[in-house]
C-alpha cells in the first residue's frame, strides 16, 4: 500500500508492479489548495527581503511557485535569494523551475539534516522565507530562530484527510490485499492509523511498515508499532528495502 497523495506515488508504484508486486495506492493525505492566500502573498510581495527561501518538501515547491507565478508575473526570482530544500524530490522539483544552486543535504532528507549544514550555522540576522504547508512541522522555523534568523512561514497548501481514505482502506483490509506499507511522513502515518481507527496497532500488528526516516520510526514506535523499517526518502531505496523484506533479488 502506498499512501503517498494523489498523483505522487505512481513511480514508485510502477517500480512494485515492476519487481512483481502488486501496488495499491491509497493517499493518507489529500493536498488541497489554500482556502485564504492572503498571508502568502504577504510573503511573496517581499521575495527580495529574504536572504533565503527554503521548501520543506515537493509539494511546496510546487504550489508556491504556482501562486508566486500568479502573483508576480514576468517578475524573475530575486538574483540573492538562495534556495534550500531538504530532498532530492523537491531539488529535481526547483530545478524544473530553473532553480539549480539549491542548498540541499546529500544523503538523510530531513529538517535536521539540513540544518547540519554549514550553510545554516551562522545565520544571525538572516531573513529566511520557509514554504510549507498550513500546520507543519514546526522543528525548522524554531531552530532557525533559535540560532538569530527572522524567520517567516509561508503556507502554500492545505493537508487533509481523504475524504473516501476510511471506506477504502477497510476495503482492501477486508479483502487481505495489504502486506506492507508505505508511510512518508509522521502526518500520513497519523491519518492512516485514524483510519483504521482504535484498534489500529493490533491491526497493524503483522504488517510491515516502511518509512523515510528515523523520525516517522520513532513516532511509529511510540504508537505501538513494531514491524516498522527505515527505508529511506527515494524510490529505489524504497524498493531495495521491499525487495529486500520479501526475500527477492537484490533491486537495481
Amino acid at each position: 500500500m502506498v499512501t503517498r497523495p494523489a498523483g505522487q506515488g505512481a513511480g514508485l508504484a510502477a517500480l512494485i508492479r515492476e519487481s512483481g508486486g502488486e501496488p495499491l495506492e491509497l493517499p493518507a493525505i489529500e493536498i488541497r489548495e489554500l482556502a485564504d492566500p492572503t498571508p502568502f502573498h504577504a510573503v511573496a510581495d517581499r521575495l527580495e527581503s529574504f536572504d533565503c527561501a527554503i521548501f520543506v518538501s515537493r509539494n511546496a515547491v510546487r504550489k508556491a511557485f504556482a501562486l508566486i507565478g500568479a502573483r508576480r508575473a514576468g517578475r524573475p526570482w530575486p538574483a540573492r535569494l538562495h534556495v534550500a530544500t531538504v530532498g532530492a524530490g523537491s531539488r529535481e522539483e526547483l530545478a524544473a523551475h530553473g532553480l539549480t544552486d539549491v542548498i540541499a543535504p546529500e544523503a538523510q532528507a530531513d529538517s535536521e539534516a539540513l540544518l547540519a549544514l554549514p550553510e545554516f550555522a551562522s545565520i544571525a540576522g538572516r531573513r529566511i522565507a520557509i514554504f510549507r504547508g498550513e500546520g507543519g512541522r514546526k522543528y525548522l522555523g524554531e531552530t532557525l530562530a533559535a540560532r538569530g534568523a527572522v524567520v517567516e512561514h509561508a503556507a502554500c497548501y492545505q493537508r487533509v484527510m481523504p475524504e473516501a481514505g476510511r471506506a477504502l482502506l477497510e476495503a482492501a483490509w477486508a479483502q487481505g490485499k495489504v502486506d506492507a506499507i508505505l508511510v512518508s511522513s509522521a502526518e500520513g502515518l497519523a491519518n492512516l492509523l485514524e483510519m483504521l481507527g482504535g484498534d489500529a496497532p493490533q491491526r497493524l500488528a503483522g504488517t510491515a511498515l516502511f518509512v523515510p526516516h528515523p523520525r516517522v520510526a520513532g513516532e511509529a514506535a511510540r504508537c505501538g508499532l513494531g514491524q516498522v523499517r527505515v527505508a529511506g526518502p527515494g524510490d529505489a531505496q524504497m524498493m531495495a528495502a521491499l525487495v529486500a523484506y520479501f526475500g527477492g533479488a537484490s533491486y537495481n
